[in-house]
């Protein structure tokens, strides 16, 4: 497991609110809307982050990472594997706290990168399956 479960609930709990998540659309049958909808209920500031910057949940989408003009504090990917490193690349150069690669998403190289640039993260698994465990 990518992330013990402090290193999880620190992310949760302490690392900051501000939530970009890249592949949310408006698509409400894919995995990031129920997330983020989620993320919202449990008092996270959600940015939707998408090619075709739509807003979603009520809040503003960027394109990519570097256009949102303000900190984010974690990342939250759902994009492929093979597109995954990349966008962590991006979260270390934006500023993040921490990336968080969501269920089925492993690229064990960007862990490595991601970690070694100082940021917290979680490979494979789910903040909508977790923040509810912490109670």
């Amino acid at each position: 497991m990518y992330g013990d479960q402090e290193t999880v609930r620190r992310i949760l709990t302490r690392l900051g609110d501000t939530w970009a998540v890249v592949g949310l659309s408006r698509n409400t049958s894919r995995p990031a809307h129920g997330v983020a909808e989620v993320l919202q209920r449990f008092g996270k500031r959600i940015v939707p982050v998408h090619p075709k910057a739509e807003t979603v949940h009520g809040e503003r989408g960027y394109a990519s990472l570097a256009e949102i003009p303000f900190p984010v504090d974690v990342v939250d990917v759902f994009v492929n594997s093979g597109l995954a490193g990349r966008v962590a690349d991006e979260a270390v150069a934006a500023g993040a706290k921490a990336v968080w690669f969501q269920l089925g998403v492993v690229d064990e190289a960007a862990f490595a990168r991601t970690r070694a640039a100082g940021l917290e993260m979680v490979m494979d698994r789910c903040p909508a399956i977790e923040i509810p465990r912490l109670g």
